[in-house]
């Protein structure tokens, strides 16, 4: 009819999203190329090193075959580095540091620290031997890339590091500090330099936390057994 109003049109409906379209534009999470961290860690200590390591989390190291393990505050270890070879194995962990030292070293440190009159005193070091166990420091970087995390990410924070790593083809104990008694390791540090130094720096710690001045003690004269 002429002069009437058309219908009104009914609105277009839009056509519903499909799953694909309405996907968040991220990737989906993938899960780590490579070995897991701990494997990783473990495969450089017992295959490149030929170091023993424990079964099970933490990844410890056994002491006693290799070497042992001279645990001191790392203000005493820093007083301690002139005194070792420069790839000499050292450990940071908190604020202690691990001294690696010669095999059997961990037996002779009671009539070692007699001997430089420091039995009688109360120090802040210990030592690990056979049958011992010590957390096994991060890897370097270049030893296994980036399969191991770097210390101060997440659950790594506070967890031990090397301040010098062990070096994949060297032999190890020829760099340890040992007695001059022992066999084979002619030209190694000396072990009784290293201690004397140490217990040294100790007792200074332990005398200034209870508010006390160290004596003036000549520690630097020349050491000879008699």
């Amino acid at each position: 009819m002429a002069g009437s109003i058309p219908p009104a049109s009914s609105p277009v409906s839009s056509p519903a999203p499909s799953p694909a379209s309405s996907a968040l534009p991220f990737p989906r999470p993938r899960r780590p190329s490579g070995p897991a961290p701990e494997a990783a860690a473990r495969h450089w200590y017992e295959r490149v090193l030929g170091w023993a390591t424990a079964p099970g989390a933490p990844l410890r190291l056994v002491t006693g075959a290799r070497f042992d393990v001279l645990d001191v505050p790392a203000e005493a270890g820093v007083a301690a580095l002139r005194h070792l070879a420069p790839d000499s194995p050292v450990a940071l962990m908190g604020g202690r540091m691990r001294l690696l030292v010669a095999a059997g070293s961990a037996e002779e440190l009671p009539g070692l620290l007699d001997w430089l009159e420091w039995g009688a005193l109360a120090l802040d070091l210990r030592a690990l031997g056979a049958g011992g166990l010590t957390e096994a420091p991060v890897p370097p970087v270049r030893a296994v890339g980036a399969a191991v995390p770097r210390p101060g990410a997440g659950a790594l924070q506070g967890a031990a590091v090397w301040l010098r790593p062990p070096e994949p083809g060297r032999d190890v104990e020829a760099a340890l500090p040992a007695l001059p008694s022992f066999e084979g390791v002619e030209g190694a540090p000396d072990l009784v330099r290293l201690v004397d130094t140490v217990a040294a720096r100790c007792h200074r710690v332990r005398l200034r936390r209870v508010g006390a001045e160290p004596p003036v003690r000549g520690r630097d004269q020349p050491l000879a057994f008699s």
